[in-house]
């Protein structure tokens, strides 16, 4: 291999079965299998000069780059995972040639046949919780007044506070009830998303609660009170999904995405010992 070339890899599963045929990765590369010690890595070369280190710092900050890199990543993995037990790669993972793949199929050799036991017959599903919204904020007139005591538990809050007291007093008022009156909706959202998280692992292999994103992520205005991803048998699937449907009635909105390849539970840690269990 060229120096200036890399290897991008995807995937790893045993070496057993077919292949997908005609896979194209990223930059337009074919991908290809590359088998070792009975493990098949899905790869393909790549050009050092876009998929260097130091191109990549420059590249990952370019999104629609790396909106189109994730969507072949994520298309070249889904391929493998519809054929056999699977274990994507991150994002982005280069090395300098095949020989170094070669390596790490020697180093984690007893931790990708742990993954690949783990996952066979199960698929990944996320689940995304939303806090049902609130009241809005009082807004003040010109003269510094609300048009309006917030409603429900705080107007009930403010009453009392509130009269006789001057205009700019009890906007001030309004807006502490309001603002206690949202984080209160806020809790009682984040314990339902503990319930339902609950409930979910009654059915799930294993769970994991990731970050919850922000609205400019998730692209809903609501609160995400729960980002979780599930580890279900497949057999488990429909079951899986009824417990959603029971469930959708505890006070925040849930929606269910996948499934799709176990992302969340085929990845190695620092040491190499296989990254699981479930979430808390």
């Amino acid at each position: 291999m060229a120096t200036d070339q890399g290897v991008y890899l995807y995937a790893v599963t045993r070496d057993e079965g077919e292949e997908p045929d005609g896979l194209t990765g990223v930059a337009g590369a074919p991908v290809r299998r590359l088998t070792h010690r009975g493990l098949a890595a899905f790869l393909s070369t790549v050009s050092l000069a876009e998929f260097g280190e130091e191109a990549l710092r420059r590249s990952m900050e370019d999104l629609a780059w790396l909106e189109e890199t994730a969507r072949t990543h994520h298309r070249v993995v889904e391929a493998v995972a519809a054929l056999r037990p699977t274990a994507p790669v991150r994002l982005v993972t280069v090395y300098t040639g095949e020989a170094q793949v070669r390596e790490l199929l020697d180093e984690r050799h007893e931790q990708f046949d742990a993954v690949l036991a783990r996952v066979a017959g199960r698929r990944e599903w996320g689940v995304k919780a939303y806090a049902v919204p609130g009241g809005a904020e009082p807004a003040a007139d010109p003269q510094g007044a609300t048009p309006g005591a917030t409603q429900g538990a705080a107007q009930g809050a403010t009453q009392g506070a509130t009269q006789g007291a001057t205009p700019g007093a009890a906007y001030l008022n309004r807006r502490r009830a309001a603002l206690r009156s949202r984080e209160a909706d806020w809790r009682r959202a984040a314990e339902q998303a503990r319930a339902v998280h609950e409930a979910l692992m009654d059915v799930a292999v294993s769970g994991r609660c990731h970050r919850a994103q922000d609205p400019q992520l998730s692209g809903r205005r609501e609160q995400m009170v729960l980002n979780g991803a599930y580890l279900v048998d497949d057999a488990r699937a429909a079951e899986f999904a009824r417990v959603i449907e029971d469930v959708a009635d505890r006070g925040v909105t849930v929606e269910l995405v996948g499934p799709w390849a176990p992302y969340s539970f085929a990845a190695l840690d620092q040491d190499g010992e296989a990254a699981y269990g479930d979430a808390s």
